[in-house]
């Protein structure tokens, strides 16, 4: 039975600023190093037992290759090792180990030898790889005059055809035609029913969903989420949402410039602006009732006699929803010198607010209000999104915690 183990899987790749570094590193490998390391994968520890069907799923650039690579030897990993017990076919590339020259039928033996199948046991089913793959008397051609998806069902049929102990596809199935993905993935669900350990990477959820008892979800290089289907997926599928937003406001910014609403005399003036998420990133779309940073970063032009930053929440409508400074919290910046600069972090336990778009307006004065001497008020410095949360669905401007109670009266 085929099982699989990751411990401390790791790998990087070497970037050089210029070709001559790499040159002098080679010619000299006792000096200073002169790479910097590109992680593609870091720190990745599972377990898959034998007659497990996993899904990876991830976007584009988080890894998922690089790991299957890594499982089946293709490519070494930097740190930690991979162990894999029991026979595996693996469909990795398009049309990987084929020879343009060679016909389909000579490639179909010499994928069968890297997939450990002896040539007797590749001759008794070829019968069964020609009729499974129904490419006709290509298989007699030269794969080079192959389409892309003829490739993709000589290389599935050829995996496939004898059950092995450990099974692993990457997306290269879907180049097929939807005909031919219904028969493989038939293949795969039977071969899964009999025993058959399953690794299948896939952006289909569906896929993921029907196929798989288990979903393990990379990001960065990283493992995110290990567990059931449904619960992975709902994260990832949030992840996407986030990641939409955060691009459309952001590119929003870059076109129109930074709000240019602003006022005061600039004897202090708010030099930036950020939201920061639960994970410390600067964002854009934050998720309902998550913990949240508000940062202004403030420049002092000339003495003062205190300073106190304020922030302001409005919803798409223009409508105050929340506002507080640090006069109100005790933290007033006491006699600022002419060049001082200072960070004020507003920190958020939850931002319980409803699903939307909203706007942070920051200012600069002294006392409670910025009536009273101000400094700098800038409109609109930033907008962001909130997207759904793990809570219950709400609507409005807030989202608060609800617990529901039923008492049977009768």
């Amino acid at each position: 039975m085929g099982t699989i183990r990751a411990e401390g899987l790791g790998k990087f790749y070497k970037r050089y600023p210029t070709r001559w570094s790499r040159l002098a590193e080679w010619l000299d490998p006792e000096e200073n190093v002169r790479h910097e390391k590109h992680w593609v994968l870091r720190d990745v520890d599972f377990e898959i037992r034998a007659g497990e069907s996993v899904g990876i799923i991830g976007h584009n650039g988080a890894g998922k290759s690089t790991l299957l690579k890594l499982i089946t030897g293709t490519t070494q990993p930097s740190t930690g090792r991979a162990e894999i017990k029991g026979r595996v076919a693996a469909l990795l590339e398009l049309g990987m180990g084929f020879h343009p020259d060679f016909t389909g039928r000579q490639n179909a033996y010499m994928s069968g030898q890297l997939l450990g199948y002896s040539n007797e046991e590749v001759a008794a089913r070829m019968g069964e790889i020609e009729t499974f793959a129904e490419i006709g008397d290509y298989i007699d051609q030269p794969v080079r005059t192959y389409s892309s998806g003829m490739q993709v069902r000589l290389a599935f049929s050829v995996a496939t055809a004898i059950r092995p102990d450990i099974l692993i596809v990457d997306e290269a199935l879907s180049v097929g035609d939807a005909y031919f993905q219904h028969k493989s993935f038939d293949r795969i669900r039977r071969f899964r029913d009999e025993g058959t350990t399953l690794l299948f990477v896939s952006h289909s959820p569906s896929a993921i969903k029907t196929l798989c008892n288990r979903a393990i979800l990379l990001d960065k290089g990283s493992v995110l989420r290990d567990e059931a289907p449904d619960a992975v997926l709902d994260y990832y599928n949030a992840i996407i949402a986030r990641r939409e937003v955060e691009q459309a406001i952001r590119v929003e910014e870059s076109e129109t410039g930074k709000r240019i609403t602003r006022s005061g005399s600039q004897d202090a003036s708010i030099r930036a602006v950020d939201l920061i998420d639960a994970q410390g990133h600067s964002a854009r779309a934050i998720r309902a009732c998550e913990a949240a940073e508000i940062v202004v970063d403030i420049e002092v032009q000339r003495d003062l006699p205190e300073l106190t930053a304020g922030v302001l929440i409005r919803d798409a409508l223009g409508n105050d929803v929340f506002g507080t400074n640090s006069f109100h919290h005790g933290q007033v910046i006491a006699a600022p010198v002419a060049g001082a600069a200072y960070r004020m972090r507003f920190c958020l336990e939850s931002l319980a607010l409803g699903r939307g778009s909203y706007s942070i307006s920051v200012a600069l004065h002294t006392q409670d209000t910025h009536v009273v001497n101000n400094y700098d008020w800038w409109d609109q410095a930033l907008v962001f999104q909130i997207i759904p949360g793990s809570r219950p669905l709400s609507i409005g401007v807030t989202d608060l915690p609800v617990s529901i109670g039923i008492d049977k009266i009768i």
